[in-house]
C-alpha cells in the first residue's frame, strides 16, 4: 500500500483550554496537529501587505499561503483537522446556551423603558448575530466587556471582542484550510467563517 493510500492514523480530541493566552492555546493547538502537517505549516510563506479602509491606510494584512508541495496525504491530514476544528473548538455556540448568556449580560445593564417581549427580540437579534461564534469566546467577550465597561453594549462591540477572542483559531483554519484545497484543484465543502 502506498504511502498516500495509508489511512490516517487514529487522533485524540485536540487540546483547547479557553482561558489560556491566545498566543499558548495556538502553540498547544499546533503541537496536536499531526507532524507532516505542522512542517506544512512551518514551511507556509507569510507576506504583508498595505490594507485600506475609509481612512486611508489601516495597517498591514497578513497573507500566508501553503508551499507548493503539499502532499495529497498532507492535505487528507489538514482536512481532517479543519474538520476537528470547525466541530470542537470553533462549533458555533448551542442557542440556548447563547441566549442565556445574551440574557446574563444584557440584565447587568437593564434598558429602559424596554417591555420584557421588546428584550426578548432584543436577545434574539444578539442570538442570530453572535451565532457564529463558539461558546468560549462570546463567555470571553461578556466577560472583558462586565470588567471593562458601564454602558450596555451593542451587538457590533460584542461582535468585535467575539472576533478578538478568536482570531488566532480562525487564522488556523483558514490556513488549514489552504493547504486542504492545494491538491488537484480540489474544492472542499467547510463551513464559512467570517473574520
Amino acid at each position: 500500500m502506498s504511502v498516500a493510500m495509508m489511512p490516517l492514523p487514529d487522533r485524540s480530541p485536540l487540546p483547547f483550554d479557553p482561558m489560556m493566552a491566545p498566543a499558548e492555546r495556538s502553540r498547544l493547538l499546533v503541537a496536536a496537529f499531526p507532524e507532516a502537517l505542522r512542517e506544512v505549516l512551518a514551511a507556509g510563506r507569510l507576506d504583508h501587505r498595505p490594507r485600506f479602509g475609509e481612512n486611508g491606510f489601516d495597517g498591514l494584512q497578513e497573507i500566508w499561503s501553503p508551499p507548493s508541495t503539499v502532499s495529497d496525504r498532507q492535505a487528507a491530514m489538514a482536512r481532517r483537522t479543519l474538520h476537528e476544528l470547525e466541530d470542537s473548538v470553533l462549533a458555533p455556540a448551542e442557542p440556548d446556551r447563547l441566549l442565556g448568556r445574551v440574557l446574563a449580560l444584557l440584565s447587568h445593564y437593564p434598558a429602559k423603558g424596554l417591555t420584557p417581549d421588546v428584550e426578548q427580540l432584543v436577545a434574539m437579534d444578539w442570538v442570530e448575530d453572535l451565532g457564529e461564534f463558539p461558546v468560549w469566546a462570546i463567555d470571553a467577550a461578556a466577560r472583558a466587556w462586565r470588567r471593562t465597561k458601564k454602558w450596555r453594549p451593542s451587538i457590533a462591540e460584542m461582535r468585535a471582542l467575539c472576533e478578538e477572542a478568536c482570531a488566532q483559531e480562525r487564522v488556523m483554519a483558514q490556513r488549514l484550510r489552504q493547504i486542504a484545497g492545494t491538491r488537484q484543484g480540489e474544492v472542499i465543502p467547510v463551513r464559512r467563517i467570517t473574520g
